[in-house]
């Protein structure tokens, strides 16, 4: 079966968004069936012990620090996606080639794992660039949350600058995506499973 398309009308978003160095929140980027299919093999794949504590730092330096962030990751094989994925990577694939066309960017590679926050897991406010690594590009989240509301918490908050915010709910199917270098955000606590892809558009090394 053919992979579902991102719509263009999406795809112009997220373009019009970066081309303003601003955070792109484009609702049901992924239709629900993708979404149930990738939400289904996280949660596979987590009750078969694939999935790992989250760490903090680079390198030797990478830590556990749950008090910083409490999520369990596995991370994305582009080389070997399972049949979930497969739409996944077509939407990320089309995503990179419109930004591209619309931006002096470059985007050349994606790179990302699956997060799950188990309930009153956060990760504390950060930013996704390294100080000595500027190989990424454009964070990139998508949620694979259903039927999600404003009290089950876990909102993503971006900070804007000076006093403004932007809550996002984790809302299935919703992409958020903003340059890596320009915004620090976190993840609040839930009171139910969180789960997401999140990831990062890279720059050819």
């Amino acid at each position: 079966m053919t992979p579902p398309a991102v719509t263009a009308p999406a795809l112009e978003s997220v373009c019009g968004a970066i081309a303003d160095e601003l955070p792109a929140v484009v609702p049901a980027f992924l239709p629900a069936p993708v979404v149930g299919g990738l939400a289904a093999e996280a949660r596979r794949r987590d009750a078969a012990g694939d999935f790992r504590a989250a760490r903090v730092g680079r390198g030797d330096s990478r830590v556990e620090r749950d008090d910083i962030r409490g999520d369990r990751t596995l991370w994305l094989d582009e080389a070997m996606p399972t049949r979930a994925e497969v739409p996944l990577w077509c939407a990320l694939e089309a995503l990179r080639a419109a930004v591209n066309a619309a931006t002096l960017l470059g985007l050349f590679s994606f790179e990302g794992h699956y997060a799950i926050y188990p309930p009153g897991a956060c990760y504390r406010r950060h930013r996704d660039r390294f100080r000595d690594d500027d190989a990424r590009v454009l964070t990139c989240v998508i949620y694979l949350n259903d039927r999600w509301t404003r009290f089950d918490g876990g909102a993503l908050r971006i900070y804007l600058g000076g006093r403004d915010v932007r809550d996002v709910p984790p809302v299935g199917g919703t992409l958020v995506c903003f340059p890596a270098e320009r915004y620090e955000h976190e993840v609040l606590p839930a009171k139910r499973d969180r789960l997401a892809l999140t990831g990062w558009f890279l720059r050819r090394g």
